[in-house]
């Protein structure tokens, strides 16, 4: 009877403490800090532009060299053959990456960065093992990417504004030859035609004839093609703040 008892407590206790919520339990970031976390993405809107920032791990060093450079460049010229998911702008950082983005669904947005981050991780794998001589085939990007919905005119222009600005908020404007730069030509601000002090010059970085631009698509939703002039053009001396 004692035995059968013991048993039977024993059952009980394992069935109120299966499943539910528990300390530590789900699935653990794969670098030191937590990222985004795996909530459902919400619905997507074909008319309104994303912004899309994607961090790499800590040991892939700065992403501002330029064989870390072209091998994003190469990603970007992979999602270049959909034409339900557009990398509109670029901006590459030191730690991070940022991307306006148009797309036809969610699917195409699941669909498009998953193949953007796949062939970027080999290319940034490849570089750094050429450069090294050791091969690194390790994790590139550990955590989810952040995405924003950008639904107004304002939020399109700001957004463009922080993007293409970003290096001025990382402080990269005041380093070297940088100093001496009026856009990022790690970004495509080279290209960007929205500048207030373009006026009739078809650009405002003159290029070294081996440099290799990022792939971008011109926009097509009516918010990022036209509608943030609304509000202004963007000026190559703003420093883009959190409230971007």
């Amino acid at each position: 009877m004692a035995s059968a008892r013991k048993r039977h407590v024993q059952q009980e206790l394992a069935w109120r403490t299966h499943g539910g919520k528990r300390a530590g339990a789900g699935r653990h970031p794969k670098g030191r800090e937590a990222g985004q976390p795996h909530a459902r993405r919400p619905a997507h809107k074909p008319s309104q532009p994303l912004h899309i920032t994607i961090r790499v791990a800590s040991d892939i060093g700065s992403l501002r060299k330029r064989d870390l450079f072209l091998a994003i460049r190469e990603a970007s010229i992979t999602t270049a053959r959909r034409e339900d998911f557009r990398i509109v702008h670029t901006s590459v950082q030191g730690t991070h990456l940022h991307m306006l983005v148009e797309a036809e669904s969610k699917s195409a947005i699941s669909c498009g960065m998953r193949g953007f981050q796949i062939s970027a991780a080999r290319h940034i794998n490849g570089a750094i093992t050429r450069r090294t001589g050791d091969r690194r085939s390790g994790t590139v990007f550990p955590d989810r990417y952040h995405s924003r919905a950008l639904t107004s005119p304002r939020a399109v222009r700001n957004a463009l504004a922080y993007v293409l600005n970003n290096w001025r908020r990382h402080g990269e404007d005041r380093a070297g030859i940088a100093r001496t730069w009026k856009v990022d030509p790690f970004s495509t601000g080279v290209m960007f035609w929205g500048w207030r002090e373009l006026g009739d010059s078809p650009m405002l970085y003159r290029a070294p004839p081996t440099y290799r631009g990022l792939w971008f698509w011109l926009p097509k939703t009516w918010l990022l093609r036209e509608a943030w002039t609304r509000h202004g053009l963007v000026s190559t001396h703003e420093v883009p703040g959190r409230d971007h």
